[in-house]
């Protein structure tokens, strides 16, 4: 454990902090990767049971893809305040080992079309480890940085982190197809094509992967005296108002993205019945992750505010440009127009994503260097201290309450399918909600004399 940590101090940051913060940093991106992968490859596999004999309804599919973000979202809520409690080295290194159990799981239930429905769900619901993870990772990570590299060091380890939903989303479809694990094939059939797959490669191929990760952290990573705090500590968060409006922005940021990657395949499957879908669905999870990196560069030096604002009326056109592509009324829709918004789209979410996340630690350290601007310098000294341990429970909650998008969205295209035979209705709920999330940010924090200007 590192008892002295002090990136704000540029002596201390240049002989000592920046190596090792950037150490922990490139263990935990891949570590993060994974946990992704995880989570998301519900989105995958669905696409694919019909295919090899599971007789389950297309609501029964939406479910299985949206309930590893009902139990991921859950999880984040524990999981953002769990470092200051066990430390981020040892944090890391079980939450990333518990990935071994979905991952195995889904290995040998999917060998079998008899597996029963409550089986899978539960499988499902175990996946939702992997979206625990990012609470964690991304508050731990804040430890590290000083307030004016926050920004690129959680755009870094969200951004490159978030690569998990699209490298799930390219990797399966292509170790499916060969007995890369050995175990029997299942007999692929669908618009009279028929192969040989091995779906139960698509959870065996992380373990190996999982295993290295687990030990890198256990070895290479640093626990933070100066990080540790107990629940009661950290609890003061829900007292503070900018903790409930950035939750009500990362949802339209962070919501919409993991919302969007969980249900693209199946919501194109569903409209576009002659498109392979998995033939396209990693573009938009990798288009959103990079556009993150950069993303929390530009917020840097433009303020996340304002990135914020006019992130979000991009993202209502975007949803104005995938409503005409839509079939509609005998029209078979335009495939590649769709696709075209759904990637600037995902874009979008994840510049968002990276200006909401630069906002919070600028919020509370502003919120607590006003409060002791008038204090000595040892009481000056413990408000960054205060505000490093309040920023890091507030990114991880808020990544909780956002990350119930993986379900929210998955299941609005279900029912408003259900009840109208078009996703239409689902898309018009998103577009009033970016409205409101304009509204909440140029208000707050991005007019003139707004309350908390960042």
């Amino acid at each position: 454990m590192i008892s002295t940590w002090e990136p704000e101090v540029p002596s201390f940051w240049q002989s000592r902090g920046k190596p090792t913060a950037n150490r922990n940093l490139w263990i935990s991106i891949p570590a993060l990767m994974l946990a992704f992968a995880i989570w998301m490859v519900w989105s995958v596999v669905v696409v694919n049971l019909p295919s090899i004999g599971f007789k389950y309804s297309t609501n029964q599919l939406f479910w299985l893809a949206a309930v590893p973000g009902l139990s991921g979202a859950t999880l984040r809520i524990f999981y953002s305040f769990m470092v200051p409690i066990f430390g981020g080295r040892k944090w890391t290194a079980i939450s990333t080992a518990s990935l071994l159990i979905p991952a195995l799981g889904i290995g040998f239930a999917v060998q079998d079309p008899h597996t029963s429905y409550p089986t899978m769900l539960v499988l499902s619901l175990l996946c939702g480890f992997g979206g625990g993870n990012f609470a964690s990772s991304m508050a731990n990570i804040s430890f590290f940085y000083p307030k004016a590299q926050k920004g690129y060091a959680l755009g870094m380890n969200a951004g490159l982190g978030n690569l998990g939903v699209s490298a799930v989303q390219f990797v399966v479809p292509l170790v499916i197809t060969a007995a890369v694990f050995g175990g029997e094939p299942q007999t692929w059939v669908k618009a009279a094509q028929t192969k040989q797959v091995w779906l139960q490669n698509a959870g065996f191929i992380w373990v190996p992967f999982i295993v290295v990760s687990t030990l890198a952290a256990w070895f290479g990573m640093n626990d933070l005296a100066s990080a540790k705090a107990s629940f009661a500590e950290q609890a003061v968060i829900f007292k503070r108002k900018h903790n409930w409006l950035m939750c009500w922005l990362y949802v339209g940021t962070f919501g919409s993205f993991i919302g969007y990657s969980a249900a693209f395949p199946l919501l194109t499957s569903t409209l576009f019945p002659q498109v392979n879908p998995l033939q396209y669905a990693f573009v938009g999870p990798l288009v959103s992750a990079l556009a993150r990196v950069a993303g929390g560069y530009v917020a840097d030096k433009l303020g996340g505010a304002r990135v914020t604002v006019w992130t979000f009326v991009a993202m209502i056109a975007a949803v104005l440009g995938v409503l005409h592509f839509l079939p509609h009324d005998g029209n078979p829709g335009n495939f590649m127009g769709f696709f075209g918004m759904f990637l600037l789209l995902f874009a979008c979410t994840g510049v968002g994503n990276a200006s909401t996340f630069r906002m919070i630690p600028v919020i509370f350290m502003t919120l607590h260097q006003r409060a002791a601007s008038k204090q000595t310098e040892a009481v000056k000294a413990q408000a960054v201290v205060n505000a490093n341990k309040e920023a890091a429970a507030v990114l991880g909650f808020t990544s909780a309450i956002a990350a119930y998008g993986a379900f929210f969205i998955p299941k609005s295209y279900g029912t408003s399918i259900a009840l109208t035979g078009s996703a239409d209705a689902a898309l018009w709920c998103f577009i009033g909600f970016y409205v409101s999330c304009i509204a909440v940010t140029w208000w707050f924090y991005a007019r003139k004399g707004a309350d908390m200007p960042c």
